[in-house]
Order: C-alpha cells, then structure tokens, then sequence
C-alpha cells in the first residue's frame, strides 16, 4: 500500500490485546494517528499506555489485533526494522551514553539509517567517510533545532535533568521519524521546562512534519499541545476526541482527572 498523503491515516491500531499470563494489560484497543497530527495518550498506573508503546515498538508481542504503519503491519516485522521504518521513540528512564558527548550521542540515533558495514569504517573508504559527514550534519541540526548547540560538546553525565530529556528527544529525531513516541517527556521537569516542551512538541509538528504520539500524565501538556486525546483505563480506550470533549468527559473526570477537574 502506498504511503499516507497529509490528513490520512499514519497508524492504526486496530482492536489489540496483550496478555501476560491471565493478566489483560490491553483490552481489544483501537484508535488511529493522521498524519501531522498531535496525539495524547492518558490514564491511570496501569492503564496499558506504555504496553502499547512497547507494542508499537515490537517490544512486546500482542495476542490479537494489527497495528498498520503507512499500511504495513507492524506485528509482521522484527524489532530492529521499527526506526529504518520511520517510529522513534524515547522512554520514561534515560538510557544514554553518560561519557560521550551530546553530539556524539546524537549521532548514535542514525543508526537506523547507515549503510556501510565494518570494513568500510575501519578503511576509512570515501563512501563510509561520506556517510559519517551526513551523520554529523544531521546530528548537527537536530541539537540545534532542540536549543543543545551549547552544550554538545559537554559529556550527557552532569547535565541538567531538563537538558538531558532534550538530547534523548533529539536522538530520537536524528533518524529523521514520521512519528515520534513520546513517553513522559515531562516527567521529573519544573514549570518553566514543561513550558518549553510544549514549545518544542509543537515546533515539531509545525516545523519538521513530524506526527506525535505522546503519553504523559502531566495533563495541562496533553490538553495543551494534541489535536487528539485517548484515554485508556483497565486496558481499553475509555473515550476519545479533542482535548476539550475528553477533559469533560464523566468518565475520564472520575477515572483520571478527578473530580474538580475542569
């Protein structure tokens, strides 16, 4: 199937279920991402938010149900085709390189798109010395879209917490996605950093064409910057709509929002 034209469906998860042993972490799940879109994904501990990343990241295996890519099933390819394929992702708890550099760090997020293989690098042969400068440049752009051009020389260790969640988000940016799965990207962030993320969700959007699926709990994030809110609850989506008519909705107040919520 040819890929999406802007507006059209991005991702469609169609009716998911994951089971660990007579566990139902989700419950028949279905809902879908346009392209360009922002997408928020909400509910409690336990809600399956991030069972389903780990779904879309082929992480873990799911029990019934698809999930279509530009047309193409997920469910059929290994895990290590998921970036060459155009998913990023990044991940509640940081997982970089604390002694090498911003940059270089950066740069370990184009994995996906190398080609060369280990004769080449180790030759130095004009086409692996060609790859490398693309890698570099690109890097280069991606921490100077995400505001890291001061510190990308720096080692990750000793950063600041806010900065840190930066560089993972533009390692995830460097292998160029079509979606970007955000999970808890304000997570452990103050008031003025949060603010800053919208910002950047946004830009990504506006700027780089890049659609978004986000999980977050920190929900004046969520209303502020999706297009689209799906809120989970016991492993199935218990309302979906624009950020208004979710935050409204009875279910979600009483389920997740709590009862003052506006």
């Amino acid at each position: 199937m040819a890929a999406s034209q802007d507006g059209e469906t991005l991702l469609s998860v169609d009716n998911v279920s994951v089971r660990f042993g007579g566990i139902v972490a989700l419950d028949g799940v279905s809902f879908t991402v346009r392209r360009g879109t922002i997408v928020g994904l909400i509910g409690p501990n336990g809600a399956g938010k991030t069972t389903l990343f780990n779904c879309l990241s082929r992480l873990y295996h799911a029990a019934s149900g698809d999930i279509l890519f530009m047309g193409r099933s997920l469910l059929r390819e290994p895990r290590h085709r998921i970036a060459r394929l155009g998913i990023g992702r990044t991940f509640q708890n940081l997982a970089l390189f604390p002694r090498m550099s911003v940059l270089e760090n950066v740069m370990v997020g184009m994995h996906c798109q190398t080609h060369g293989d280990f004769v080449s690098q180790a030759l130095r042969l004009p086409a692996a010395l060609r790859e490398e400068a693309q890698i570099r440049r690109v890097a280069l752009e991606t921490v100077d879209f995400l505001g890291l051009g001061g510190v990308m020389n720096l080692p990750a260790a000793g950063l600041p917490f806010g900065t840190l969640k930066r560089v993972e988000m533009a390692r995830a940016l460097a292998c160029q996605p079509k979606l970007l799965l955000l999970d808890e990207p304000a997570g452990g962030l103050n008031h003025e950093e949060v603010s800053e993320l919208a910002s950047v969700i946004r830009n990504l959007k506006a700027e780089r064409q890049v659609t978004v699926l986000l999980v977050e709990h920190h929900m004046q994030l969520v209303m502020q910057v999706s297009d689209k809110v799906v809120a989970l609850n016991f492993g199935r989506v218990m309302h979906e709509g624009t950020p208004a008519q979710v935050q409204n909705d009875p279910e979600v107040i009483r389920a997740y929002l709590g009862s003052d919520a506006a």
